[in-house]
């Protein structure tokens, strides 16, 4: 039997790269409505759940932001999806709502105690997606901070997620709320407690004020390709999302997976998703019609102001049929910096035009409905991932793949559908689970509080 396909659909509250195309609606990330009739075309259609992304960077280069960045509207502006979650959470039943908040801007005790209030509103539809921080030169210069080492930011990671797990886990017991208007008491004091951290990063000696939700943490979740980052999502990540071609995916997820091992977790408890560009019609021909209509849409200036915001790199002063210097040394983010070093390197132009085709993403699937999910089968096979990231088609939305490609993928069987009062840990498991499974590090915080 073919275990069922875990479905995301990635967004961002920002201007999307094809926001020129005339049927392009991504210019209304500020308009509520918008992402209110997404929500719901998404929960219609089954997906699993609707990922908003987040970050406080943009493309600087040289101290500078590049003309090429707010001209053509490259990661910025942008908008708060923590402020558009709850209207979600408020006009669906099923879907998962995932977001970010990066462990280099916020404090634990502030990310704790949001998600814990998602958890309720959304009866235990929320995720985390775990990261450092995208932009992290631009991000540093906002926040007057001063620019953290690579490493180290992992390091500071580990730590905020350990504290953010003790507020979740060890300060209420599953019965604390008593409710006893008559008697007038509405927590059993001894069920309740303050948690301690003495970490390299954090301490903290204090109570989560916000009572746990259905999944009591929410799903975790994480996105980063480095040694560090890989050692992150193995000890902590449910789901990890993966942008890269096939045969770098296969090796991503089959070392996450030893790394689990390593940890003392059940390897085949995180579910990979791939980033997924489906650029589908109902023929092919039209497909690639679009497809090289959205290519037209984007400069190879625009491609290098990309690259900057997640690496750091101006491309632009390199010299183009020379490949990236292999000793440039960037602390904004590895990923993409080292996915095009190596033996059989790019050259600097190559790699601006692939970012001009595909920014972050791997090779798109394109052409009718059968033809791209036999695209994307195969790619699941050769990876052994869990299921895709669905990257916005040519309007900024989903339609396409929502009206054409979710039609097929039922048909062969390859998803199913949810259950209303399903948890999003517990949809994406498979299993029902609400809480952290037995083996991840916080469902032992919780066993030790208990006991106390």
């Amino acid at each position: 039997m073919t275990t069922p396909w875990k479905i995301g659909m990635f967004q961002s509250a920002m201007l999307m790269g094809s926001w020129r195309l005339p049927e392009n609606t991504s210019t209304d990330f500020l308009d509520l409505a918008h992402w209110i009739d997404m929500a719901k075309r998404c929960e219609a259609a089954g997906v699993d759940f609707l990922f908003l992304a987040d970050d406080y960077g943009y493309p600087v280069v040289n101290d500078t932001i590049p003309p090429a960045a707010i001209r053509n509207g490259i990661q910025t502006p942008k908008a708060d999806p923590s402020m558009i979650l709850p209207a979600l959470a408020a006009v669906t039943e099923r879907l998962g709502l995932v977001t970010t908040l990066s462990t280099s801007v916020e404090k634990p005790p502030m990310v704790a105690r949001k998600m814990a209030t998602l958890d309720h509103l959304t009866k235990g539809r929320i995720g985390w997606n775990i990261v450092t921080g995208a932009g992290q030169n631009a991000s540093a210069r906002l926040f007057g901070a001063p620019m953290v080492e690579h490493d180290r930011r992992y390091e500071i990671a580990t730590d905020h997620v350990e504290l953010s797990l003790k507020l979740w886990e060890g300060c209420w017991d599953d019965d604390a709320i008593v409710l006893d208007r008559e008697a007038g008491v509405y927590a059993d004091p001894a069920k309740v407690r303050e948690i301690e951290h003495d970490g390299p990063h954090f301490r903290s000696k204090g109570l989560l004020n916000v009572p746990p939700g259905p999944q009591r943490t929410p799903m975790l979740f994480q996105a980063g390709a480095s040694g560090p980052g890989r050692d992150l999502a193995a000890k902590y990540a449910e789901g990890v999302f993966l942008a890269a071609e096939v045969s770098a995916m296969t090796e991503q997820i089959s070392d996450m997976r030893r790394r689990a091992t390593e940890f003392g977790r059940d390897a085949q408890s995180i579910k990979f998703l791939m980033a997924g560009t489906f650029i589908v019609a109902p023929t092919s021909e039209e497909a690639h019609q679009l497809r090289a209509r959205q290519i037209a849409t984007r400069t190879l200036d625009e491609a290098a102001a990309s690259y900057s915001f997640y690496t750091g790199v101006d491309l632009s002063v390199m010299d183009p049929d020379k490949p990236i210097d292999p000793s440039t040394v960037t602390e904004t983010g590895r990923t993409n910096l080292e996915r095009f070093l190596g033996p059989n390197a790019p050259t600097v132009r190559e790699v601006l035009e692939e970012f001009q085709r595909n920014s972050v993403m791997g090779a798109p699937f394109i052409g009718d409905p059968g033809e791209v999910v036999d695209q994307a089968e195969a790619a699941m096979a050769a990876t052994g991932a869990d299921g895709f990231l669905v990257q916005p088609d040519a309007t900024g939305t989903f339609d396409s793949f929502l009206e054409l490609v979710m039609p097929e993928l039922r048909a062969r069987g390859l998803v199913v559908e949810p259950q209303v009062g399903e948890t999003l840990r517990g949809r994406i498991r498979g299993d029902g689970r609400a809480r952290l499974a037995p083996d991840h590090p916080g469902a032992r915080i919780w066993e030790a509080a208990s006991l106390v």
